[in-house]
């Protein structure tokens, strides 16, 4: 493992193209609803990365993860996170520099190669699994007492992250952390008042569900949502909290509801009701 600080970092103008380009995509897309993809795009123009996500861990509770993405490989950000969640981060000592550090808290830049990760299980079930090579994080402890981590992933031929990468983020950490906390409190601002989840999903798949069969009850709609946006089971649980069992549970009585049997099913369902 491998720490900096991001207190004082060096100054090079050789970056400035790059590290501006990044800043600037990263601005344009607070707020926005795919701020997950957009964000990611606008961090590889100076940071390569096949992946990234922004978790939560907070003491005595379970992490959450506020946002994914993956860029040019497949997306299994949600089922590492899934794994995670197994029980994996109770074991999780790759960000204890950030909680020990003194003074007034600034965001640290970790590295860890999947062979460094906390455990053999750790490195198995996420690292070996998903074809995750290295991990490049900017953390932070928060105000009330969470830890804020921002982590971009390199996968199989990728290879690892290079010094100027690094070097870069260590630059960049201060803004794209600010960019984050700020995106989240946008994000929390915007949510529809509780009982009003409808406005948070797209319309068009919720209304064809729902004229579909009114009787579907909101978790049932939140499960067929997540699986028209191409979500594993695990995935699901893992967003909403609960057991993939659950999870299928939900499913099978959406399903049952709608006259289905099959995934395919459920996407042409949407999809002849948008013409």
């Amino acid at each position: 493992m491998h720490v900096w600080s991001t207190a004082t970092p060096a100054v090079s103008t050789a970056w400035a193209a790059a590290e501006q380009a990044c800043l600037a995509g990263l601005i344009e897309q607070l707020g926005e609803h795919d701020f997950a993809q957009g964000a990611l795009h606008s961090l590889n123009k100076a940071v390569r990365a096949g992946s990234w996500s922004v978790y939560r861990l907070r003491p005595g509770r379970t992490p959450v993860l506020h946002c994914s993405a993956a860029l040019g490989v497949p997306d299994t950000t949600r089922d590492c996170f899934a794994a995670y969640l197994g029980g994996l981060y109770r074991r999780d000592a790759s960000f204890d520099l950030v909680r020990r550090q003194p003074g007034p808290p600034a965001p640290l830049v970790l590295r860890m190669a999947a062979q460094e990760a906390p455990s053999a299980e750790h490195r198995e079930a996420i690292y070996t699994r998903h074809d995750v090579v290295e991990r490049l994080s900017v953390a932070a402890l928060e105000q009330d007492g969470s830890l804020l981590a921002v982590n971009l992933y390199r996968h199989g031929t990728q290879g690892a992250f290079d010094p100027l990468e690094q070097e870069r983020l260590v630059r960049l950490a201060p803004l794209v952390m600010a960019g984050v906390r700020r995106h989240l409190a946008l994000q929390a601002r915007l949510a529809p008042p509780p009982g009003d989840a409808a406005a948070a999903v797209a319309p068009t798949h919720r209304q064809a569900l729902q004229r579909r069969c009114p009787a579907l009850t909101e978790r049932e709609l939140e499960v067929c949502e997540r699986l028209l946006k191409g979500w594993s089971y695990d995935g699901i649980a893992a967003d909403m909290s609960l057991s993939v069992a659950t999870v299928k549970t939900y499913r099978a009585r959406a399903f049952d509801r709608l006259g289905l049997h099959f995934r395919s099913e459920l996407f042409a369902l949407v999809q002849g009701a948008g013409h």
